[in-house]
C-alpha cells in the first residue's frame, strides 16, 4: 500500500512540521479520516488519509519538519476482520446488566457479538465521538456502506446543541447555553495549556459550542497575568511564524507577477435588484440562516466560471488543464495577519443556502486553525472580496497554477441611471485578473458579463 505522506497543502509550500498524530499504530483508517496536523507558514493544517487501511508504522515524531511528499506513516491493507484492538483494561459490566447466579461474574454467558457502531465507525471517529458527548446510536452514517464518518460527528453535535439551546428557551432559562461541567478542549489545545501553564477552567473558548482550540490557549498566554519563560519563548516563535506566513505570500505573488502575463477588466454591477431581495429573503428565515451579500457575490462567481470553462483551471506544461468542477478559493485574512486562501469544492452545485453554510463554516475554522488538507489547494478560481473593508474595487494577483482572481468590493450607493431616469442604487466593482497565456480579453468580459446578468436575477440563484 501507499504510504501516507507530507502533503502539498499549497502552491507555495516545500516542507512541513508534524505537530499531532491522531492515529497511533493498529488503527483502521478510511479515506478522509482526519490523522494527524501539519503546522505550515500559514496555519495548523488538519490532515485526512487518502486510502482505506491501517497504521503500521508512524514513522515521523511531533516536531519534525519534512519535504513534501516525505513518508510519514506505513499503511498496511484492511484485514477485513476485526480492527487491532488497542490495549484497554477490561471493561467493568454496567450497573444495570448483572450477570446470571452461578456464572463468573466477569466472563460472559456467550459469544458477544461485536458492536455495530464499533464496526461502522474507525478508531479515530468514535473517539472524536466520545470527546464530543455523541452516543453513535443516534448518527445516521453518511459514508460508504453507511459508515459514520468525522462529518456525522460534527453535524450530530451541531443538531444536539441546538435541540437543546432550543429546549432551554423553551423553558424561559435566562442562560443562552447549557451549563457545562468543563469545557471541550481541542488535543492542541490542551497540550499547549500545559506548556504554557494557562487555565483551561476560566477561558472561553472561540470553536464550535465554546470548544477551546489552541488559539484561545495562545492568546490567553500572551495576555493574562506576567508572561513565563515558555510564554516569552512563545512570542518569538509567532514573530517567526509571521514573519514565515510574510516570505511565503510574498514568494507565491512574485512568482505569480514574474511568471504570469495579467490582464486586467472591471465593471460596476447594479445590485437594484440583489440587495433589496436578499433583504426581504432574510426577513422570512431565522438569524442563522441569514445570507450576507458576500456568499450571494460568490455564487454568481461559481455561476458564471461553470459559463465560462475557459478562466476555470489551471495553467501546467505550457497548456490549460480545464477543472473538473468549479471549486472556490476564498481570500481569507487571519486574525493575526497574513491570509490563507481554503477551497468552496463543487460551489456551482451548492444552493445559496448551503453556499452560505459552507462558507461560514469554512471561515470560522480557518481563522482558527481547523482547517483540512482537502481544503487546501485544488481550487480552480479564486475570489477575493474586500467590501468590508469599505475597498472600492480589488485588483488582484493571480494564485499559480489558476488562470484567473475576481475581485469585489464594497456595495455602496452611487448615481444610477435607469431607462433614462437617473437614481440612487447599490452598486459593487467587480474585477478580474486573467492569464494572457490561457485567454484574450473577450474571454473575460463573458466572465464578467456573466457575474453581472446572474445578479440581475437574484431569485434564481
Amino acid at each position: 500500500m501507499p504510504d501516507f505522506t507530507m502533503p502539498s497543502l499549497g502552491a507555495d509550500m516545500d516542507r512541513g512540521t508534524l505537530t499531532q498524530w491522531l492515529v497511533k499504530p493498529g488503527d483502521r483508517v478510511h479515506r478522509g479520516d482526519t490523522v494527524a496536523v501539519v503546522e505550515t507558514d500559514k496555519a495548523d493544517i488538519e490532515v485526512e488519509c487518502f486510502d482505506d487501511g491501517v497504521i503500521d508504522t508512524l514513522l515521523v515524531q511531533p516536531g519534525a519538519t519534512v519535504p513534501v511528499g516525505t513518508p510519514l506513516a506505513h499503511l498496511a491493507p484492511p484485514s477485513g476482520g476485526p480492527e487491532r484492538p488497542a490495549p484497554v483494561a477490561e471493561p467493568r459490566p454496567s450497573a444495570s446488566v448483572r450477570p446470571p447466579a452461578g456464572e463468573p461474574a466477569g466472563e460472559p454467558a456467550g459469544p458477544v457479538a461485536p458492536s455495530r457502531h464499533h464496526e461502522i465507525a474507525t478508531p479515530l471517529v468514535r473517539r472524536l465521538a466520545e470527546e464530543r458527548g455523541v452516543d453513535l446510536a443516534s448518527v445516521h452514517g453518511t459514508g460508504h456502506g453507511g459508515r459514520i464518518v468525522r462529518a456525522d460527528i460534527e453535524r450530530a453535535d451541531i443538531e444536539r446543541a441546538d435541540i437543546e439551546r432550543a429546549d432551554i428557551e423553551r423553558a424561559g432559562a435566562e442562560r443562552a447555553v447549557p451549563p457545562v461541567t468543563r469545557p471541550k478542549v481541542s488535543p492542541l489545545g490542551r497540550r499547549l495549556a500545559t506548556e504554557l501553564g494557562v487555565d483551561l477552567s476560566d477561558l472561553r473558548g472561540s470553536g464550535a459550542h465554546g470548544a477551546i482550540l489552541a488559539a484561545d490557549v495562545r492568546a490567553a498566554a500572551r495576555t493574562t497575568g506576567r508572561p513565563t519563560g515558555r510564554q516569552q519563548a512563545e512570542r518569538p516563535a509567532a514573530e517567526g511564524r509571521q514573519a514565515a506566513m510574510r516570505r511565503a505570500i510574498g514568494g507565491l505573488m512574485a512568482r505569480s507577477k514574474r511568471e504570469i502575463p495579467h490582464y486586467y477588466l472591471s465593471t460596476t454591477i447594479d445590485l437594484g435588484r440583489a440587495v433589496p431581495w436578499l433583504r426581504e429573503r432574510n426577513r422570512e428565515v431565522p438569524v442563522a440562516a441569514r445570507v450576507l451579500p458576500s456568499a450571494l457575490l460568490l455564487r454568481a462567481s461559481a455561476l458564471a466560471a461553470r459559463e465560462v470553462p475557459e478562466l476555470n483551471g489551471h495553467w501546467i506544461d505550457d497548456a490549460f488543464v480545464p477543472g473538473d468542477g468549479v471549486h472556490l478559493g476564498v481570500v481569507t485574512a487571519l486574525r493575526g495577519g497574513g491570509l490563507v486562501t481554503p477551497t468552496l469544492c463543487a460551489a456551482d452545485g451548492l444552493p445559496l443556502a448551503e453556499l452560505m453554510a459552507a462558507l461560514k463554516d469554512l471561515l470560522v475554522r480557518a481563522r482558527t486553525g481547523r482547517l483540512r488538507g482537502s481544503e487546501l489547494g485544488g481550487a480552480t478560481i479564486t475570489v477575493t472580496n474586500l467590501g468590508e473593508r469599505g475597498v472600492d474595487s480589488v485588483t488582484g494577483v493571480i494564485f499559480p497554477p489558476q488562470v484567473a482572481l475576481l475581485g469585489f468590493g464594497a456595495i455602496v450607493e452611487r448615481p444610477w441611471a435607469v431607462n433614462g431616469l437617473l437614481g440612487v442604487r447599490p452598486v459593487v466593482t467587480a474585477t478580474l485578473a486573467a492569464d494572457h497565456r490561457a485567454t484574450d480579453g473577450p474571454t473575460g468580459a463573458r466572465l464578467l458579463e456573466a457575474v453581472d446578468r446572474l445578479l440581475q436575477h437574484p431569485e434564481e440563484l
